[in-house]
């Protein structure tokens, strides 16, 4: 029988045991996503004013290094989050002072960057970040950003093939025109596993991501980064570009 996103036991991720997998020790395969996310966004911003975008990273889960990524160029950063232990432990690092040091690895990852350098996280996160339940799917196009990412969510949420081009559409369609955007999906994942909680997936290869993408973006270039980081996935697709028109794919 096919899981699909409503199936899945949300309310029973445990956040702690996810950054224990994955951030408390980084994992060189995310330390190279960051510096594929910092090249990319000092370009695209290259010729922005500081602190002049709206951005957001859908489906935050207990990941805080895509908006740490866009932090330079932000006025305000939303993180969508649907899972309510996620969203406790998102409102817990984002209160003042409260972004603990397991993300300083990738904020010194960031700070090889210009843009980075002379901005205290600890101090901004709790300033500009804020948290919002919400799901993926209720995205409309009635509100957009200037700049968004997307990490293991419409690939890690459900086993249906639509159900993951419509988590892609319901994300690009957040966007409006010209914004930059990061995308990271696991490659061929199987399903994966947090605390006692099996959880569904949608195998995702490089054509899959590029042809889900590609009536979106402007520009696009797909990293296929052959790290595995669990049992029954094969690697880490990102995808980089921007979107073109507003207007709405479908």
């Amino acid at each position: 029988m096919m899981d699909r996103n409503a199936d899945a036991p949300w309310s029973e991720f445990d956040p702690e045991v996810y950054v224990d997998n994955n951030y408390r020790t980084p994992l060189e395969v995310d330390l190279k996503i960051v510096r594929l996310l910092r090249d990319h966004f000092s370009r695209c911003f290259a010729a922005a004013a500081p602190r002049s975008a709206r951005g957001v990273d859908v489906g935050a889960g207990a990941n805080l290094y895509p908006a740490l990524s866009m932090l330079p160029w932000c006025e305000k950063i939303l993180l969508l989050e649907y899972a309510p232990p996620n969203v406790a432990y998102l409102e817990r690092q984002t209160a003042p002072g409260g972004l603990d040091a397991t993300w300083d690895a990738f904020w010194e990852e960031l700070c090889q960057a210009p843009a980075y350098r002379g901005i205290d996280p600890h101090t901004e996160v709790g300033q500009i970040v804020r948290v919002e339940r919400a799901n993926l799917f209720d995205l409309n196009g009635q509100r957009r950003w200037d700049v968004g990412t997307m990490f293991f969510v419409a690939d890690s949420m459900s086993e249906d093939a639509e159900e993951f081009r419509q988590g892609v559409h319901c994300f690009m369609n957040a966007l409006d025109a010209s914004a930059p955007f990061a995308v990271a999906f696991m490659k061929q994942s199987q399903g994966y596993q947090v605390g006692e909680h099996r959880y569904p997936a949608y195998p995702v290869d490089a054509h899959r991501a590029r042809q889900s993408l590609q009536p979106y973006a402007a520009e696009l270039e797909i990293h296929d980064l052959r790290h595995t980081v669990r049992p029954g996935h094969e690697g880490i697709l990102l995808a980089l570009g921007r979107r073109n028109s507003a207007g709405g794919s479908s």
